[in-house]
């Protein structure tokens, strides 16, 4: 699937082909805080089909615990994170799908939900909580 994508404030533009297939839920605790959520959804680049269209992100390169290095890239105006990927870069992205294009977004359900022990222990509960369409 091909997808396109910006950042909230629009000065980081993107196109990619991801494998619709392949979307994950992570719920590592590196994931929740640098999200600013309980977990966070990653769609993956095919190929090193990545391609930045405008704008230049800004790297933080975190250290995993297993020693790897991952470059997580985000807008230096907004905050809005993009992508992660190894060091040095590619072939494979991990594009935050947060930041992907609201319809294309609508098609990219999950396939797999990793780091779960990790996980907040009212995540699996979330179907049953008030719905409201906008805020109250």
């Amino acid at each position: 699937m091909n997808v396109n994508g910006r950042c909230h404030c629009g000065s980081i533009t993107f196109e990619a082909e991801i494998d619709q297939a392949k979307v994950s839920l992570c719920h590592c605790t590196d994931c929740q805080t640098l999200s600013g959520s309980p977990f966070r959804s990653t769609a993956f680049s095919a190929n090193n089909s990545f391609k930045l269209l405008s704008g230049q992100v800004k790297i933080y390169v975190k250290t995993g615990s297993s020693g790897a290095k991952r470059q997580q890239a985000f807008c230096p105006e907004c905050g809005t994170p993009i992508y992660a990927t190894s060091v040095p870069p590619g072939p494979v992205y991990g594009i935050r799908t947060g930041c992907i294009d609201m319809e294309q977004r609508r098609q990219l359900k999950p396939s797999v939900q990793i780091w779960t022990r990790s996980s907040m222990p009212w995540v699996d509960h979330i179907g049953g909580v008030k719905k409201v369409e906008q805020a109250p």
